[in-house]
């Protein structure tokens, strides 16, 4: 009774079914399909979850999952997504994730956090000096009296 019910709905999920895409990248075959697709018009995004079919590779890279994810949804620059949270379900071949397909760089910039965008290769460098430096110079100026601070924060040149 319950095997039928199960294998009934078969010829009707077609309709149905989310888009799925099959490519080959460094030797081995991957299966990605799109769950959960949501616009998100505020945010200028698309978002989704993505699963990921991979036989006999340990994992899929993300810029082979982006560049397919390009060619699937017509999206013009691959850098435009941003795919994250992987997991490798236990006995491995498929692994669930979450991603991201803004409309620009621009609205990108502005909505994903800063850890994202260093990871993408777009993040601003950081200015000025590092923790322990500040460290030095302080304990630097704190051996020192009246003018010669000045000489000791500028430090050693």
């Amino acid at each position: 009774f319950w095997l039928k019910l199960r294998a009934a709905p078969s010829f009707c999920s077609s309709a149905l079914q989310a888009p799925s895409s099959t490519s080959s990248a460094m030797g081995g075959e991957f299966t990605i399909r799109t769950r959960k697709f949501k616009q998100n018009p505020l945010l200028g995004r698309r978002q989704f979850v993505l699963d990921v079919i991979h036989p006999g590779m340990a994992n899929v890279s993300k810029k082979d999952l982006a560049t397919k994810l390009a060619s699937m949804y017509k999206v013009h620059d691959s850098q435009c997504i941003q795919l994250f949270g992987f997991k490798t379900a236990f006995g491995g071949g498929r692994s669930t994730g979450f991603g991201l397909i803004y409309e620009n760089l621009d609205k990108m910039k502005k909505f994903e956090p800063k850890y994202r965008l260093k990871r993408a290769g777009l993040g601003a460098e950081k200015a000025g000096a590092g923790r322990r430096s500040k460290k030095d110079t302080k304990n630097r100026r704190k051996k020192v009296r009246g003018k010669e601070k000045t000489k000791a924060a500028g430090g050693k040149k």
